[in-house]
C-alpha cells in the first residue's frame, strides 16, 4: 500500500506543478493590459507601482487595507506611488485634498481618515469649505490649509495629476500601472487581493526583462 501510494504522488507531482505555474501565469489582454505607449516613471532605479484612486469610489476603499498589507512587505527594489486621478471636475476636490495633505505632511493623519468620512461617515467633499473643516479635525490650523491648498506646489501636482490620468487611458479606478507600462484592475484581476497578485507577477517580470523610462521623457 506504501509503495502504491509512493507511486501515486511520484505520478500527480509534475501534474500538480503544471497547475500551480498556470495559475500564476497572468495573461496578457485578460488579467492585465499594455499601455499603447509606455509613460514614464518616478525613478529610473526601481519598478515604479502606481495606483491610480479616487477617495469616493467604493471599490478603492475595499482596496485600501489590501494595499496597506502588501505595502509593509513592499520589496526594496520597487517604488509606490499614489495618485489621485482626475477623470472630469467633479474628482478634482479630493485629489487637491489629497495633495494638500502630502504638501503638509499629514497624510499619514488624513489619507485612511478620508476614506473613512465619506464610506462610514458619509461625509460629503465637494467644495473647500468642508475639505477645510476636514483638515481642521485633523490637527491643521486653517492658515495652514489655505496656504496649500492654494499653493504652486499643489498646482503642480494636479496638472500632473490630469495629464497622467490621460496617458495611463484608465476606464475606471482602482487602477494600477506597473513600470509604466502595464494596467490592471479589479475587473481584469477579480477581486481586489487579485489586483495586487497581477501587480506581483509583471514586477518580477520587470525584473528580468523592464527598462523603465526616465522620468526626463515626460514632454
Amino acid at each position: 500500500m506504501k509503495m502504491f501510494l509512493k507511486l501515486l504522488f511520484a505520478l500527480l507531482l509534475p501534474f500538480t506543478v503544471a497547475v500551480t505555474a498556470v495559475a500564476q501565469d497572468y495573461k496578457e489582454g485578460s488579467n492585465y493590459l499594455r499601455l499603447s505607449k509606455p509613460q514614464p516613471t518616478s525613478t529610473t532605479d526601481k519598478i515604479e507601482v502606481v495606483e491610480l484612486f479616487w477617495y469616493g469610489c467604493p471599490h478603492c476603499y475595499d482596496l485600501e487595507p489590501h494595499i496597506e498589507k502588501w505595502l509593509e512587505n513592499k520589496p526594496e527594489d520597487v517604488e509606490f506611488v499614489r495618485l489621485p486621478a482626475i477623470v472630469g471636475p467633479r474628482w478634482e476636490p479630493l485629489a487637491q485634498a489629497y495633495y494638500t495633505a502630502e504638501v503638509l505632511g499629514v497624510l499619514d493623519k488624513t489619507h485612511a481618515a478620508m476614506f473613512d468620512a465619506i464610506h462610514k461617515q458619509k461625509q460629503k467633499f465637494t467644495n473647500e469649505e468642508q475639505i477645510k473643516e476636514f483638515f481642521v479635525a485633523h490637527d491643521v490650523s486653517d492658515t495652514d490649509f489655505k496656504n496649500a491648498y492654494h499653493s504652486f506646489a499643489v498646482s503642480v501636482k494636479m496638472n500632473n495629476a490630469k495629464l497622467m490620468t490621460r496617458r495611463y487611458a484608465i476606464t475606471g479606478v482602482p487602477t494600477l500601472i506597473v513600470n509604466g507600462k502595464f494596467s490592471t484592475s479589479g475587473k481584469l484581476a477579480g477581486s481586489e487581493t487579485g489586483i495586487l497578485k497581477v501587480v506581483d507577477y509583471l514586477i518580477e517580470q520587470e525584473r528580468t526583462t523592464g527598462t523603465p523610462l526616465a522620468p526626463a521623457a515626460l514632454k
